[in-house]
């Protein structure tokens, strides 16, 4: 049975979350009970729980809430790990594109890769009355934000994310997985089986994913963690040609690192493909730069941003899933695999 003592604010309406706690529910369950938001099934009992608590306490949904979308500010927020990245740089310039023809001013946070600091600008942004809010960043692996995301929606705003966040929110999906397996595949018909992986950071959905791709075709590749950045993937190649003298080849789960790479391969006399190949992840414009040219898995990020912004703009139920897929990109920096070591 529902708990319902101690659940109305003295002389206030009662809110979705007074609802959702004398249910015995989530606040995100109550909201998809309440409101239709999230796009996920309840199951029967719970979203009976749900309804008798609501019943009970007289919950009446706050009408301005309903409407609240239309008076909101024209402020429509991006969280990214960091603008600094190309990665990000070219999402929110995508997304920007979108919120331009709509006359709506963007504000860009760096989240600087900390779930917390996520979960409070998306706080902030609701205090503030965004209109909506664009998560652009990696989801972290085991780090929920369905309760935030409910209380948003709450409010009237919308959110809509890059990447599985695990949340029922409107997600623009790339496919990580598909595009490390597209990699390993590539280097596999190279002829080679003595491969290094530079994972960047420990924790990131897009990690996860990338090398669970991989690692659908190469069991065993040699691992090391770094930073998403050039130096990360040069401190980390030089490890792994230190560790495994043996490798044929490198593959850096995104292009800055896989920069870091060729540099690392240059310095220890290594040259690309003939001796070791290189790949990377992203296609970000600096890949046609390198020498040799990089190969490397695209992802059409301007046109992700695009995508989940227009998610983001329009009127239609939430919890909708588009995919974006990735396609292997072959450059010079690939080859067959070399016999010498």
């Amino acid at each position: 049975m529902p708990r319902t003592s101690s659940t109305r604010a003295p002389g206030g309406a009662v809110t979705l979350q007074q609802v959702a706690a004398a249910a015995g529910v989530s606040l995100a369950t109550a909201s998809r009970v309440l409101h239709g938001s999230g796009g996920r099934r309840v199951a029967e009992a719970l979203a009976e729980r749900v309804t008798t608590a609501a019943s009970e306490l007289r919950y009446v949904a706050h009408a301005p809430a309903q409407s609240l979308a239309r008076s909101r500010s024209t402020v429509v927020g991006v969280l990214v790990h960091d603008i600094a990245d190309p990665y990000f740089a070219a999402i929110a310039a995508g997304a920007m594109d979108v919120a331009r023809e709509h006359d709506l001013m963007v504000l860009v946070a760096n989240t600087f890769r900390d779930p917390g600091l996520e979960r409070d600008y998306l706080a902030r942004l609701r205090a503030q009355r965004a209109r909506a809010v664009l998560l652009a960043g990696s989801a972290f692996v085991g780090e929920p934000f369905a309760e935030e995301v409910a209380a948003f929606a709450e409010s009237g705003g919308r959110v809509a994310a890059i990447g599985a966040h695990g949340t029922g929110i409107d997600t623009v999906e790339p496919d990580q997985y598909g595009g490390g397996r597209l990699m390993a595949e590539h280097l596999v018909s190279l002829g080679h089986r003595e491969i290094g992986v530079i994972t960047g950071p420990a924790g990131l959905a897009t990690v996860a994913q990338r090398l669970a791709g991989f690692t659908s075709v190469v069991a065993r590749p040699r691992l090391v963690h770094a930073d998403f950045t050039r130096e990360g993937g040069r401190a980390a190649t030089h490890e792994l040609l230190t560790r495994h003298p043996e490798l044929t080849a490198v593959f850096a789960l995104n292009d800055l690192m896989a920069a870091g790479a060729l540099a690392a391969l240059r310095e220890l006399g290594r040259p690309v493909p003939e001796r070791v190949s290189v790949a990377g992840f992203d296609d970000l414009p600096v890949a046609t730069d390198l020498t040799p040219a990089l190969t490397t898995v695209r992802l059409r990020l301007a046109e992700i941003g695009a995508r989940a912004m227009r998610l983001l703009l329009d009127d239609e139920p939430v919890g909708r899933l588009v995919p974006a897929e990735a396609e292997l990109v072959v450059r010079e920096s690939t080859g067959q695999a070399s016999t010498l070591h």
